[in-house]
């Protein structure tokens, strides 16, 4: 596994990189510190990038529009925002200009690493602050649904699939055999679906979710 990460601090790429070697022990890492390295590095046909993270303050970073130029170099390769800013503004536009995932600097190395593994099962990482604010991400790969009772439900589409297999009484391993996903995956995706409703357990997330989507009919007609 190759990762490339994009920041201009020596000692937090060094962090990173200790980090992701609990992810996989084999991981060979690029390094830049700089945007123009950061598009060097996607751009040599030698480099076969399996994860990107870019931090958005990197000296030559021309603003969110940096992920979809990065993005076209590396059209497969998910990349993720770990920066700085919790600004949810900042994480909406990063997954509307096309990132997969959005770690804060200040998120603990549990959360990082269930992140991680999240984007890599294929899953859109997406911070709490964003699926719990009134007017957050709603951009790429986020579904966002009317008010109600339950306030303004912000969740990925893989969460919503998850959501339709609760409602359909399945078990977390089964969902994962369902949705091609570990059950570690499903776990977090649950975890952040009852945190995005308001609810405690998986009953209440059903009369939540069939709530949800009688107010969304009723905006609709």
């Amino acid at each position: 596994m190759r990762i490339l990460i994009g920041d201009d601090h020596l000692l937090f790429r060094e962090g990173l990189r200790r980090l992701l070697e609990q992810l996989s022990a084999d991981a060979e890492f690029v390094d830049a510190s700089t945007f123009d390295e950061v598009l060097a590095s996607a751009a040599s046909a030698s480099t076969d990038i399996d994860l990107a993270l870019i931090d958005l303050q990197m000296p030559g970073w021309p603003g969110f529009r940096g992920i979809e130029t990065l993005r076209g170099h590396l059209p497969k390769t998910p990349i993720v925002v770990v920066s700085a800013s919790e600004s949810v503004s900042d994480m909406k536009a990063a997954f509307e200009h096309g990132a997969s995932g959005y770690i804060p600097k200040s998120s603990s190395v549990k959360v990082m690493l269930g992140a991680l593994n999240l984007v890599f099962s294929g899953g859109v990482y997406v911070p709490p602050a964003a699926l719990l604010s009134p007017d957050g991400a709603d951009g790429a790969g986020l579904v966002q649904t009317p008010s109600g009772r339950y306030g303004t439900a912000s969740l990925t589409h893989r969460q919503w699939e998850v959501l339709n297999c609760l409602r359909e009484g399945k078990s977390n391993k089964q969902i994962a055999y369902e949705l091609g996903l570990s059950e570690g995956t499903v776990k977090i995706h649950v975890t952040a679906i009852f945190k995005s409703l308001g609810v405690k357990n998986r009953t209440q997330a059903v009369i939540a979710a069939a709530e949800l989507e009688r107010t969304q009919v009723g905006a609709e007609s």
